[in-house]
């Protein structure tokens, strides 16, 4: 099957198990070919085996690299991503990537501050790799429950600045970062991980200059929501009418029909999965469509029916 332009074949030539539901994939060209460059904080896409499109964030170094290393955490509620990269994925498995993005691009600055929760250290630890090697100061907390959950453990603690602090699951045992963000300093912040961690930085953070303190965040718009019901989309061009469950949105229901799709993120934040809404009245969830265009197209990423069905054109 013909892939879309710039995207890659790349086969898994090593999986390496990190810590509790953490995976390292290792994936490169078959003929060992240099594959597109990339800066510290860079993310590729990958289709996962199940279908779905997942960003995660690249660990090596970019400079003229002959493969791509992510880590992957088994999320308990994985909508099929990341338990199919857990389930499926072997070494010789082929996986479809798209060329590298970074939207998490450090800049120049006196000295950082870098803050990872969990799976987030992904992202902040190339970052980190990036600022020794050239030999910038830069401080670096990371925040998880316990030790077996910690990915690169020893690596992180082998970084002079760097603080590795574990809660236990303790509210009362979370880390304070007030004492960092009590006075702006000449630093700039670059946070990533789960969404509570973010919020507070967010808060903490809200009398310091704008543009200082940069956020990496996957998650985008909920996709699914406690109040959702089952709805019908019918395609234009074939009359198909698809069933789409509350627990499920209309890309998946539609990938799961073996209707083809074409999408990146899957949480309404790129606007690859823009199809034309033709009846109906959407739920419209993305943070993508100008207000003008409501009325006339839709995100099946994110957005549903808002009542009754819908027909759309794919």
């Amino acid at each position: 099957m013909d892939l879309p332009e710039g995207r890659m074949a790349l086969t898994v030539t090593g999986r390496k198990e990190l810590a509790k539901d953490i995976c390292e994939f290792t994936l490169a060209r078959d003929d060992g070919a240099v594959l597109p460059s990339f800066t510290a904080g860079a993310h590729i896409t990958v289709e996962t085996p199940g279908g779905a499109m997942r960003r995660y964030s690249l660990l090596n170094d970019g400079s003229a690299p002959t493969s791509y290393v992510i880590a992957v955490k088994r999320e308990a509620n994985s909508r099929g991503g990341s338990a199919s990269m857990h389930a499926d994925v072997r070494e010789g498995t082929v996986l479809n990537v798209d060329p590298p993005e970074n939207e998490f691009e450090l800049v120049e600055a006196p000295k950082y501050l870098l803050i990872a929760g969990g799976i987030g250290i992904t992202p902040i630890l190339s970052m980190a790799r990036h600022l020794s090697a050239e030999g910038k100061a830069f401080r670096l907390i990371y925040c998880t429950r316990t030790p077996e959950e910690t990915a690169y453990l020893d690596e992180v603690s082998s970084f002079p600045t760097a603080t590795v602090h574990h809660d236990n699951g303790d509210i009362d045992d979370f880390y304070d970062f007030w004492d960092h963000f009590e006075k702006p300093g000449a630093e700039h912040v670059y946070c990533c991980g789960p969404a509570p961690l973010m919020e507070e930085i967010k808060a903490l953070s809200g009398h310091w200059t704008e543009g200082r303190v940069h956020f990496e965040d996957f998650a985008g718009v909920d996709v699914v929501r406690e109040d959702d019901v089952p709805f019908t989309v019918t395609i234009a061009s074939t009359g198909r009418e698809i069933e789409v469950p509350a627990d499920r949105s209309i890309l998946e229901a539609l990938r799961d029909a073996g209707e083809k799709t074409v999408s990146s993120c899957e949480s309404g934040t790129c606007g690859t999965c823009k199809c034309r809404l033709i009846e109906g009245e959407a739920d419209h969830r993305d943070l993508v469509l100008m207000d003008e265009e409501k009325d006339d197209y839709i995100m099946i990423c994110v957005s549903r029916a808002k009542s009754g069905d819908l027909v759309v054109d794919l």
